[in-house]
């Protein structure tokens, strides 16, 4: 059987040049949660459909939204810290201004921190007991009305 060597070589090169492309593509791409989930939010201007990234492992609620430098409005990260307790962020390495919306663990809405400062190692609190963070970049809450007791519906809350 007779091989063609530059036939051979030049599909070998292909094939590593393949991997090599999907290594550094994978290596560089944004730090974050795996899955999407839509979550709604219910306030008197009616009902706003988010598309959320979950963060529930301690890598993904320790990464958040660091190093990004953008986030499309309709998108946001839900941080899940059942049980409900006093939560502290920070906006660390995060490039985009966001509003940081604090969840009970009855889905209403706690509190609203909105247009945090990028890169600050400032504490921003719950100022009381939440189960969950919803971050969505800033001026969503004031573009859509959302207010502290508008019910969030999402399978963490018990809903949807």
């Amino acid at each position: 059987m007779n091989f063609d060597r530059k036939a051979v070589w030049s599909i070998a090169r292909g094939w590593l040049v393949a991997i090599l492309v999907a290594t550094f593509a994978a290596a560089s791409a944004p730090v974050g949660a795996a899955s999407f989930q839509p979550l709604e939010i219910v306030t008197k201007n009616g009902v706003q459909v988010f598309s959320v990234e979950m963060a529930t492992t301690e890598e993904e609620k320790q990464t958040g939204l660091m190093y990004r430098k953008e986030l499309a409005d309709g998108k946001g990260m839900l941080f899940d810290f059942n049980p409900e307790q006093e939560i502290s962020m920070w906006m660390k390495n995060t490039y985009v201004p966001l509003d940081m919306i604090f969840i009970r663990a009855d889905g209403r809405i706690l509190r609203i921190a909105e247009n945090t400062e990028p890169l600050s190692t400032k504490i921003i609190s719950s100022r009381g007991p939440a189960r969950a963070v919803l971050e969505v970049v800033a001026g969503t809450a004031q573009k859509y009305g959302i207010r502290p007791g508008d019910r969030v519906g999402h399978p963490l809350f018990g809903s949807k």
